[in-house]
């Protein structure tokens, strides 16, 4: 379903577009309640049972893209009652971060293993033989049956028929899900656990019902440009490509110039000095005092493993994120500067929320609700004129492969063949919340001592984040050519790292 666009595609961006062009706009903002019957017109419905039901889906999406609470069914108010609580340039997250729209879940069935009008009443009953628990039955014809009631829902009759008549049904957020953190409310609707949730957003791209969304900082963000504020973006090394080929890095700079910011940091910088910390972290920590450690950058994957994995807290390493260790140095040079972290990750504004980060990030923004500023500001990047200048060449290669999954740890272990030559390292790494469960479970066992294990809670990895536009492989490849392109491909070269200890200082 990823990179495959799609109806629900543009009701999110359109969405996006929509409260970035209400802001910089700005005057009566009770305009807010027209934007559903301006995206929703007419008296047909496109996607639902009436437009009614649209136009209210699409309230509470534009709630939510404003930073604000869902509302109740039962108590539903026009959005301009409140829209002063989102006029302000500072709005920090409320929990929950990702919501589900009850209205808007259409309660697909949970998991279930179902026999098909397919199947051909064979004699051998392979399905038969396998199952477990006996749930498998034969009607008067011959053909099977499956007892939901005994069904555990194995898979091994699944992949036993030789006709593939039975098929394996899941519901798309709970099987994007890797915290199993979906559930069912008492009308069988979508509803998730927030003691499970990580906020990786893997559920809200996966809905075809555009029933999940998160919340966004679009018009706070606006509201600060629009309010001569020096608004700084630091943008995450999976950019490239995001906005179309035309959209280069110097593009991208002059782009966003337009929309209001002072002016556009690489994240990769950031991820030069992670990389670093963390390969002499790993060196001075493993195997003497721990047995294993874990990269930091992805808040989705280190709150999975301290969740799921308290006893291993302290071997995922402390080091701070790119994020925050870019927004730092910053700052350091921009006192008064409001910083955007600009990136493809939902899970990024769980991190900003962290009280210890607050003060060093002041807003987070997905490539998607970046995408909704551009198109709001009618921007053509085929009719940009870039200046060579912009041309984004802070960052080293090996910074730049963060944004792909493995790419953290091979720039680690390509620090220390710098740092202690003779060192051999151990590697491995999981992208998708999934495996890096599993994972973990070899390390429980075990069997990862001595190891560097990488985790992202994308398949895929950054690239793959909620907040991409791009097809996956396609923005492998973007990011490959980009990290080839660098100036310097050693982190260990990085024209900043004598700035490492000015903001190394390490949060828990």
């Amino acid at each position: 379903m990823r990179g495959v666009h799609s109806a629900v595609d543009d009701i999110r961006r359109n969405v996006f577009t929509e409260v970035a062009r209400l802001a910089y706009e700005g005057g009566d903002l009770t305009r807010v309640d027209e934007i559903p019957y301006k995206m929703i017109q007419g008296e047909v419905a496109k996607h639902r049972a009436d437009v009614f039901l649209e136009r209210a889906i699409v309230q509470e999406r534009v709630r939510l893209a404003l930073g604000m609470d869902l509302q109740p069914a039962e108590s539903q108010m026009p959005i301009s009652a409140s829209i002063n609580e989102a006029a302000t340039d500072q709005k920090y997250f409320e929990n929950p971060l990702v919501n589900i729209i009850p209205f808007a879940c259409n309660a697909c069935p949970p998991k279930q293993v179902r026999i098909t009008d397919s199947c051909q009443g064979c004699i051998s009953h392979p399905c038969m033989n396998v199952c477990p628990k006996d749930a498998i039955y034969l009607d008067k014809n011959k053909h099977c049956h499956i007892d939901q009631d005994k069904c555990i829902k194995c898979g091994k009759c699944f992949n036993q028929c030789p006709y593939r008549a039975i098929s394996k049904i899941e519901r798309p957020c709970a099987a994007a899900c890797g915290m199993d953190a979906i559930g069912s409310d008492e009308l069988g609707r979508a509803k998730i656990n927030y003691d499970k949730c990580v906020s990786c957003g893997m559920c809200l791209v996966n809905c075809p019902f555009a029933a999940i969304a998160d919340k966004s900082q679009i018009f706070q963000i606006i509201t600060a440009i629009k309010r001569n504020e020096e608004v700084i973006a630091c943008v995450a090394p999976a950019f490239v490509g995001q906005f179309g080929p035309e959209a280069t890095p110097a593009k991208l700079k002059a782009a966003m110039r337009i929309l209001g910011f002072a002016d556009v940091v690489e994240v990769a910088i950031g991820a030069d000095l992670c990389t670093v910390e963390e390969a002499k972290d790993f060196l001075e920590e493993v195997p003497t005092k721990q047995p294993w450690m874990g990269t930091s950058c992805c808040p989705a994957w280190s709150m999975m493993a301290k969740t799921l994995f308290p006893q291993f807290k302290d071997y995922i390493s402390m080091a701070l994120t790119p994020m925050v260790i870019t927004a730092r140095m910053v700052k350091k040079d921009h006192p008064n500067a409001r910083i955007v972290f600009v990136g493809p990750c939902a899970a990024k504004k769980l991190e900003a929320n962290r009280r210890t980060v607050r003060s060093d990030v002041d807003f987070v923004l997905t490539f998607e609700e970046l995408l909704g500023m551009f198109d709001a500001k009618d921007i053509d990047f085929s009719k940009i004129e870039a200046d060579p200048a912009d041309d984004m060449q802070e960052g080293t290669g090996m910074g730049r492969g963060f944004a792909v999954g493995g790419g953290v740890a091979d720039a680690v272990v390509e620090a220390i063949k710098h740092i202690a030559p003779d060192r051999e390292i151990l590697v491995e790494h999981a992208d998708g919340l999934k495996e890096c469960k599993k994972m973990l479970m070899m390390a429980k066992a075990g069997k990862r001592d001595g190891y560097l294990l990488e985790g992202m809670a994308c398949p895929g990895g950054c690239v793959a984040g909620a907040g991409t536009i791009r097809p996956i492989k396609e923005s492998m490849v973007n990011v490959e050519k980009f990290k080839n392109d660098a100036p310097e491909m050693s982190c260990t070269t990085s024209p900043y790292l004598d700035r490492l200890e000015e903001v190394e200082k390490k949060y828990e």
